[in-house]
């Protein structure tokens, strides 16, 4: 859709981008890194001193200790860092659990593992499951379940009850989770985060993937990083030096300082500017008719596309494109039921306002 969306001349609130500032800290941090000759290979996982500053905001922000030296892989991306833990952790024709609406990376590397996914299906508007949904997706094959919140398209933020659920089928049948927690400074209505690593029972078989290409909106420098067991830790690693060597050894460094140097206003700063924006893409979406499921976290949202001509997602996404010149992302990428996500496209609204304010009246065409 972001080609689709160049081709026409677009707004592109189809890929997630993210055109907001990166914070000087971070950019001066990288740029101050190349001068100062950091542009060689560094340890398979990771700089000292970024590893550092992860241990420490894991252990301020999300309540994990973790070890710098053993425990921490930075990779490129958290798509590398789950690729990485997927090689490391998965045999061909495991059974790995994931929710639907997913996000398309997830299957796909899993399937480019050959693990086979297996599916819960959440109820919108909020996108809830039940414990026995998940203990019916369960079999003697199943070796991981994949969980991400908040989550990437429905922008669901798993509650502690739903994530003792998985905590208590994962520890029933002895399973890893591997948990994607890329948005978590994205939230909305005073939610608060909550790690899946941190309920009891759960470090040791956890593997807590994130990264800083949102949160710094530096989505093209692509540093990541997975938190886990030493003894998983030792493997993942193994996996992201074969396949990646090493993360930027510049952007490694400008990560490292934005994670030193930001205070908790730049977080809390993080929640308050999207939460506006998430009002502003919302309301033009429900004046249109393109009724929204509201975001409890990251910063995507589902709108039901039914309205619009098509027997698709792709052809009522190409529709909306022709007639508003605005693109999202065809339901089709995030379910396996193709009838359901036919009706769905999701829009990003990680850009500026005044981007979102033009998406608006285009919007409104409609």
């Amino acid at each position: 859709m972001s080609v689709e969306c160049e081709r026409a001349d677009g707004l592109n609130l189809a890929q997630g981008v993210c055109d907001t500032p990166v914070p000087a800290p971070v950019r001066l941090g990288a740029q101050r890194a190349v001068d100062e000759g950091i542009n060689s290979y560094t340890r398979f996982d990771g700089l000292p001193k970024l590893r550092t500053a992860i241990a420490n905001k894991m252990d301020r922000y999300n309540g994990i200790k973790a070890d710098a030296e053993s425990e921490i892989i930075v990779s490129s991306g958290s798509t590398g860092s789950f690729y990485s833990a997927c090689l490391a952790l998965l045999n061909p024709g495991d059974e790995v659990v994931l929710f639907e609406p997913f996000y398309g990376y997830h299957l796909n590397t899993l399937l480019s593992v050959e693990a086979s996914p297996t599916f819960v299906s959440m109820r919108a508007p909020d996108w809830t499951f039940t414990k026995k949904d998940l203990e019916d997706a369960i079999t003697n094959k199943t070796r991981a379940i994949v969980v991400n919140t908040p989550g990437n398209p429905s922008g669901k933020v798993y509650t502690r009850q739903e994530l003792q659920w998985i905590a208590d089928v994962a520890i029933k049948h002895d399973l890893f989770v591997f948990t994607d927690e890329i948005y978590e400074y994205f939230l909305y209505e005073k939610r608060r985060h909550i790690s899946p690593a941190t309920l009891p029972g759960m470090a040791e078989r956890t593997v807590t993937i994130s990264g800083l290409s949102k949160t710094f909106s530096i989505t093209g420098w692509r540093i990541g990083y997975s938190v886990s067991n030493a003894k998983w830790a030792q493997m993942i690693g193994y996996m992201n030096d074969l396949v990646y060597v090493c993360a930027p050894a510049p952007l490694q460094a400008g990560v490292a300082h934005g994670l030193m140097e930001l205070d908790d206003d730049y977080y809390s700063g993080l929640c308050q500017e999207f939460a506006h924006k998430r009002e502003i893409i919302c309301t033009a979406l429900a004046d249109a008719g393109l009724t929204p499921c509201r975001p409890q976290g990251a910063y995507y949202v589902l709108a039901d596309l039914s309205r619009l001509p098509g027997t698709s997602g792709k052809e009522r996404a190409m529709q909306l494109l022709k007639s508003t010149g605005v693109a999202c992302v065809p339901g089709e990428a995030f379910f396996r039921d193709r009838d359901k996500g036919s009706r769905i496209g999701r829009f990003c609204f990680a850009k500026t306002d005044e981007e979102l304010q033009d998406a608006c009246r285009r919007l409104a065409r409609l």
